[in-house]
């Protein structure tokens, strides 16, 4: 363990407080009140802004500009912060957005998230673990992404929307409403398609599990009960389960309404 490295031509501010072995690039710019963990790196031309905390073992690429001021018209140079987590890699062109007073005050990124070149974090947001956002995915202000949520490329996620879990966005697509967790949803317009069958997989879940979420969209999507109706039989059927309660959970509270079905498969689910 050793002091920062920071080559000549990088700028930083005195106010800056840097960890063991951070490794600064040639050109790179680091603000005051920044506060950067050790083994980070800030690679050349990227640029940190002020009020960012980064924990441990990040890598901010070239370009990358961490901690901005929010694009809110309400936000008139007041002091507001920027959280970023540990184990974080944050690629090129990424602009990431300090919160507003309004919105808590506090933007935050958890930990082991991979936010791929052009990626938009606006102010407010909570991007917690393990997420991956593709090339140009964006997030409007005030949005949630819960743990291990996949956002495809040239996706745009509308303020005030939550992801839940295991959720899935394929690329191009819009999103006005919230994702429960363990979906899939595309389109511009985005609709809901199926469980997100291939995280499932990949989690690892029962067969029990599994069968339960296809029910779980069947019901929820097409039976044609009024919604409360179909997660109350959905928990008797299967509230034993807990990811399939984290599902009903997140649908009930949801305070902007979750994603439609898609109209074209009510005559094949």
């Amino acid at each position: 363990m050793g002091a920062p490295i920071i080559h000549p031509s990088a700028t930083v501010d005195p106010g800056a407080e840097l960890g063991e072995d951070v490794v600064v690039g040639p050109y790179a710019v680091i603000e005051d009140h920044v506060v950067i963990g050790a083994r980070t790196r800030i690679d050349a031309l990227a640029s940190v802004k002020r009020y960012t905390t980064m924990g441990e073992d990040n890598h901010v690429h070239s370009y990358a500009a961490v901690g901005g001021e929010p694009q809110d018209l309400k936000f008139h140079g007041e002091e507001s912060h920027l959280v970023i987590g540990d184990r974080n890699r944050i690629r090129e062109f990424t602009t990431l957005h300090r919160g507003t007073e309004d919105g808590g005050g506090i933007t935050r990124i958890g930990n082991d998230n991979l936010l791929m070149a052009y990626v938009h974090v606006a102010h407010d947001c909570v991007v917690k673990d393990h997420i991956v956002m593709s090339n140009n995915a964006t997030l409007a202000g005030h949005c949630v992404v819960d743990d291990y949520a996949i956002i495809g490329g040239l996706s745009a996620v509308h303020q005030f929307v939550r992801l839940g879990r295991h959720a899935f966005v394929g690329g191009m697509s819009g999103l006005a409403q919230d994702l429960p967790p363990w979906m899939l949803a595309v389109g511009n317009r985005a609709t809901v398609q199926s469980p997100n069958i291939v995280g499932l997989r990949r989690a690892k879940v029962s067969m029990e599990v599994l069968s339960a979420f296809k029910q779980a969209y069947r019901l929820t999507w097409y039976s044609g009960m009024p919604r409360p109706d179909a997660l109350l039989q959905l928990e008797a059927e299967y509230g034993y389960l807990p990811e399939i309660m984290e599902f009903i959970q997140f649908v009930r509270e949801s305070r902007r309404g979750v994603l439609p079905g898609d109209e074209r498969k009510k005559a094949t689910v």
